[in-house]
């Protein structure tokens, strides 16, 4: 499962956690979001 973070205070939440309320244990904010990974250019020829 995909871990989210929290846009406040920037620690990782488990999607377990998730499935019961949509806040960070942490600071209580409501606004989450998923961290991409590193985005790979390629330069054309």
């Amino acid at each position: 499962m995909m871990d989210y973070k929290c846009f406040n205070c920037e620690k990782d939440i488990s999607s377990d956690y998730l499935r019961k309320k949509v806040r960070c244990p942490y600071c209580g904010s409501r606004i989450l979001y998923k961290p991409r990974s590193s985005v790979t250019k390629v330069k054309a020829r």
